[in-house]
């Protein structure tokens, strides 16, 4: 579960875009914090199933 928050945001084609804007922010600037909001995401759903 963890791996492809990993390595998604690892691919450069995904970045090589300044389009789409959201609220006028480059796809590059927001697509970060996104990954960021799913890596964390990813690594507390796993934490709380493998806790014990």
């Amino acid at each position: 579960m963890l791996a492809p928050a990993i390595v998604v945001p690892l691919v450069p084609a995904l970045f090589n875009h300044e389009e789409p804007r959201l609220f006028g922010v480059p796809l590059f600037y927001w697509l970060q914090l996104a990954f960021l909001v799913i890596s964390v995401s990813a690594t507390l759903i796993v934490y709380r199933v493998t806790r014990r």
